[in-house]
């Protein structure tokens, strides 16, 4: 696993740049703002993560750890490749993306290029509670309801994914009587289950 690669900048593109790490040139895709940042010539220190495919082995860069972990989230997301998390933090801070999901506000995501309606919602919800918002929320009366508003936000979910709301109702309260504990508290656990129990005749709902 390569997490961190420090080295001499050999060439840049718009998306890209390659390092020289002990006379090896490394290919790392990374967002225009560390474009902006590296300089022929000049040492350049990038947290990294490694993506590895059966055709191919990728590399993506970010210039702070917190973006790193930010992205690691974000291909957790259903819907979202390597490609759409970088566009993500292209376009988006660590803080706006924070303060989005906090606020279960999808239109920041919407306006990122390859990522569609239906799977900004769903970063908006398999994101809540993983982020730290840059600023405290107003008032404490969102975090009384706790687990118990873990089922509304799953049936908002797939409602905004395109199902029927009586169907997302039942299956929500039909997999949440099954699912194990840990994963029934959080949006993201009771989420996946309820997809994988409605099946993959609406796949096309869950790939924005």
């Amino acid at each position: 696993m390569i997490s961190s690669l420090r080295g001499r900048v050999l060439h840049t593109e718009p998306d890209s740049v390659v390092v020289d790490v002990g006379g090896v040139g490394f290919a790392v895709a990374v967002t225009p703002q560390v474009v902006r940042a590296a300089h022929l010539g000049e040492e350049l220190h990038l947290h990294t993560s490694l993506i590895v495919r059966e055709d191919a082995l990728a590399l993506f860069g970010f210039m702070e750890r917190e973006e790193l972990t930010v992205f690691s989230q974000l291909l957790g997301v259903t819907g979202v490749g390597p490609k759409s998390a970088l566009g993500v933090l292209a376009t988006l801070t660590v803080p706006q993306i924070a303060d989005a999901v906090t606020a279960d506000d999808d239109a920041p995501f919407r306006k990122v290029s390859g990522i569609g309606p239906k799977t900004a919602k769903l970063i908006v919800v398999q994101l809540a509670g993983k982020l730290a918002p840059s600023r405290p929320a107003q008032g404490a009366a969102g975090t009384a309801g706790g687990a118990a508003d873990v089922p509304s936000q799953v049936v908002e979910a797939l409602i905004g994914l395109g199902w029927p709301e009586r169907l997302a109702a039942e299956t929500t309260s039909a997999v949440a009587a099954d699912t194990a504990t840990a994963d029934r508290a959080t949006v993201g656990g009771l989420l996946r289950a309820a997809l994988a129990q409605l099946g993959p005749s609406r796949k096309e709902h869950v790939n924005g």
